[in-house]
């Protein structure tokens, strides 16, 4: 992938990872609420944003070492990278 401006965790995907299923997989564990989804494109997990109670998208991020996911929301076409702080559309 060879996007303008994206950092090089981004281009360095070959393809973009969509959700299996539209549900954040650690709030479905403990009974929790989100707000939006993220998918990690490095395993396809799905979890949730940081505007969700739990942030489980970037506690996974730091706690897997995987840093770029995916909108997981219709209609959304975007990556982002923690560490380089850095979003791109697709």
């Amino acid at each position: 992938m060879d996007l303008d401006g994206a950092c090089t965790h981004i281009n360095a995907l070959g393809a973009v990872t969509r959700p299996k299923k539209l549900e954040c997989e650690d709030c479905i564990k403990i009974g929790a609420d989100w707000v939006h989804l993220r998918t990690c494109q490095t395993c396809g997990g799905t979890r949730c944003c940081d505007s969700s109670p739990n942030r489980h998208a970037s506690r996974h991020a730091k706690s897997s070492g995987h840093p770029v996911v995916s909108s997981a929301e219709p209609g959304e076409r975007w990556l982002y990278c923690y560490p380089d702080d850095n979003a791109a559309e697709y």
